[in-house]
């Protein structure tokens, strides 16, 4: 296959990377800045999507994985925080970007039939709405009603559409006492995109193969 994941550096993104490397298949994966055999990509800025282009050219893409995202309001409180750049920042990393990706290779998915896995998270449902981490809970509630809309706006293009909860990971992000390791998260994730067709298009899943409360 041919494989295309965003955020690829480090975390969940690069061992994602790693693995379907290692299990043959041909990946591009992309980074802020990039490095190494990673392209550069900063999907919080419209410019840049042309060097993404560039980069997959006219080569039909299997499978693009939307994993590159930013959670920088752990901390905030409701008196002083969450100031409209962090909230600008957020969204246009873990919303837009996502939506400009999937644009920017769309004709490379419609060439193969690909498909397209989002990272969300659980945050972003309705069920979790606890109040603290506001700019990361609606971001991912968003990039959640992004993919639904997605799935419904590509099927006539056969391209299936999967969303998904990647676990509470002991990552950057997650922290070291996270539920689960990166190889826990990323084989279940590899096991749902495998499984990922157009009767499941649309679907909200966890990394261990459950259906989320929306």
């Amino acid at each position: 296959m041919k494989i295309v994941i965003t955020g690829a550096s480090r975390g969940i993104g690069g061992a994602i990377k790693s693995c379907y490397q290692e299990n043959g298949h041909s990946v591009i994966g992309t980074s802020t800045k990039g490095a190494g055999d990673l392209a550069p990509l900063d999907v919080s800025e419209p410019s840049a999507f042309s060097a993404l282009s560039a980069a997959t050219s006219d080569t039909p893409v299997d499978l693009l994985v939307c994993n590159a995202g930013i959670y920088l309001d752990q901390n905030e409180d409701m008196a002083t925080g969450y100031d409209a750049d962090m909230w600008a920042r957020m969204m246009a990393v873990n919303v837009t970007g996502v939506f400009q990706t999937v644009q920017t290779l769309l004709p490379n998915l419609k060439a193969a039939g690909g498909k397209v896995a989002i990272i969300s998270s659980q945050m972003g449902s309705s069920t979790q709405a606890k109040g603290t981490s506001l700019i990361y809970r609606v971001s991912k509630a968003a990039a959640l009603n992004l993919g639904f809309n997605l799935s419904t706006a590509l099927k006539p293009e056969g391209i299936a559409v999967g969303i998904y909860h990647p676990g509470w990971v002991q990552t950057d992000m997650g922290g070291s006492s996270a539920d689960i390791t990166v190889e826990e998260s990323v084989a279940g994730l590899m096991r749902e995109f495998d499984t990922l067709s157009l009767k499941t298009t649309g679907c909200f899943r966890t990394w261990d193969g459950r259906n989320h409360a929306i």
